[in-house]
């Protein structure tokens, strides 16, 4: 990227980041919650190392990637940019379990355990590495089948099992909620929260993260107790309008 594209998408996205933090803000003031309480990701996996690096600047400090092996390429390409090598990077999307090695201890929260199966192989995996993978249980509150996770029912069934596996640090729950629909989203978003509420009641477990919201729908989630939201398009494309 040439010095004029750079300092002209820098000032894009110091501009941008701006505009996203009063919505940030205004969702909290309607659901009386701090703005310390919800953490920003932005998710980089469409741009590369410049557009992250230029982010950073900008003032983001976390970030998430699908791919372990663009995860990869970050990092390494981070790696000699100064103060940029100290992003946090997050792995959302789907994981395979032959990705697991590559993700383990180069990313600081594993957004979307969907099944047992893979909670099981991540578990195993960080045992052998003598770590610990702090994760989100990803739930289908929706119920579309075009999305993964456990349904609410099978999280009721299965969650004392996730809590106990060694390994793995579960620290909340995920879910994506049906695009273009705003009050679908809303009742995706509030039933996150009501299923964290019922697990915390039955388990005792903390479940401090709800992982839930993005471009398009990320201060509903917000109004309905999401502490994590996931932001790509809004913070990195300058063409898109923010409502």
């Amino acid at each position: 990227m040439e010095d004029d594209q750079r300092d002209e998408y820098l000032s894009f996205l110091k501009r941008r980041r701006e505009e996203i933090l009063r919505r940030v803000e205004g969702a909290c003031e309607r659901s009386g919650r701090d703005v310390s309480d919800v953490q920003l990701v932005a998710v980089s996996k469409t741009v590369g190392v410049d557009e992250v690096e230029l982010a950073w600047q900008a003032g983001w400090r976390a970030f998430g990637e699908n791919r372990p092996q663009e995860l990869k390429r970050k990092l390494e390409g981070l790696a000699p940019r100064g103060e940029a090598a100290d992003a946090r990077f997050d792995m959302i999307g789907n994981l395979q379990v032959n990705k697991i090695n590559q993700v383990l201890g180069n990313v600081r929260l594993i957004h979307s355990v969907s099944s047992m199966h893979l909670a099981e192989a991540i578990s195993k995996r960080a045992e052998v590495r003598e770590t610990v993978a702090d994760v989100l249980v990803e739930v289908n509150v929706s119920g579309e089948e075009s999305k993964s996770g456990l349904s609410p029912e099978e999280a009721h069934a299965s969650f004392g099992q996730l809590l106990a596996l060694p390994g793995i640090s579960v620290r909340g729950l995920m879910t994506m909620a049906p695009r273009g629909d705003a009050a679908r989203a809303r009742s995706t978003f509030a039933g996150l929260r009501e299923l964290r509420d019922e697990l915390r009641a039955d388990l005792g477990c903390e479940l401090e993260v709800l992982s839930c919201g993005m471009s398009d729908d990320f201060t509903i989630a917000i109004e309905e107790g999401s502490t994590l939201v996931r932001l790509g398009r809004c913070v990195f494309d300058p063409g898109y309008a923010l409502d």
